[in-house]
């Protein structure tokens, strides 16, 4: 794990698992969280991918709160964009994007040098680095195997933010070599049909499980129940 004497100061309100851990959006996170454990109840999932129908649903703000609430559990994670394409995560945390993941990628960096330290225990971050002319080959080169099995000598989970899975095949690579996929729908703007085909891309993925769906931006009723709002239109097996 990184460990440095000066980590950043986190103040981003997209992190609310961490800056607001009593508010009812933290609480949903960490309500995910535990459905992912009873999804998985021999916990032997160590790497998820985060991905949506489309842009703008969420998945960013989603992959950083669920790495969070992974971490404030007491799990070494390692958060890592992947979206090589239109990378968000250094915005997010404040980090520099000058070396990432695609320099990883390329051995012009190790990974060592180019992780680093979030500001919140136990959780580390890898940006995406300079993006690159080819994100999908890089995606699915043997130094992306190697990159695996050097980050899961030091973390016990990896989560990827990855590009939407209708754009480009770069979320599909990376479900065929995670455990885990969780799928980020916007309630109300993604489409029936859009839902249904990033759905179907997923499971047709041979090495992975969509584990959930999770759904953004829900309308709250303040007299429903609580927990029924959770169990009902939170998570979907």
């Amino acid at each position: 794990m990184v460990k440095k004497k000066n980590k950043p100061e986190v103040k981003n309100r997209k992190l609310i698992a961490f800056t607001n851990p009593r508010s009812r959006v933290s609480e949903q996170f960490r309500t995910l969280r535990t459905n992912i454990h009873f999804t998985v109840p021999d916990g032997k999932v160590r790497s998820l991918v985060v991905t949506s129908a489309s842009h703008s649903e969420g998945k960013s703000t989603t992959s950083s709160n669920l790495a969070i609430v992974f971490a404030q559990e007491g799990k070494r994670v390692l958060l890592i964009d992947a979206d090589m394409r239109k990378p968000t995560m250094h915005q997010t945390f404040k980090i520099s994007n000058s070396k990432g993941l695609s320099n990883v990628l390329v051995r012009r960096v190790s990974l060592k040098m180019a992780i680093q330290a979030s500001g919140i225990e136990n959780l580390d971050l890898l940006p995406s680095g300079p993006i690159p002319p080819n994100p999908a080959e890089l995606l699915s080169s043997s130094n992306m195997d190697l990159l695996f099995e050097n980050a899961l000598d030091t973390y016990d989970m990896l989560i990827f933010d990855s590009p939407p899975v209708l754009s480009v095949t770069d979320s599909v690579i990376l479900a065929n070599k995670c455990e885990g996929t969780i799928l980020v729908l916007n309630s109300g703007k993604t489409e029936r049909a859009h839902a249904l085909k990033a759905k179907e891309a997923i499971t047709a993925a041979t090495k992975t499980r969509l584990l959930g769906i999770v759904l953004n931006n829900v309308q709250v009723d303040k007299d429903l129940n609580y927990a029924q709002y959770y169990a009902e239109s939170q998570f979907e097996k």
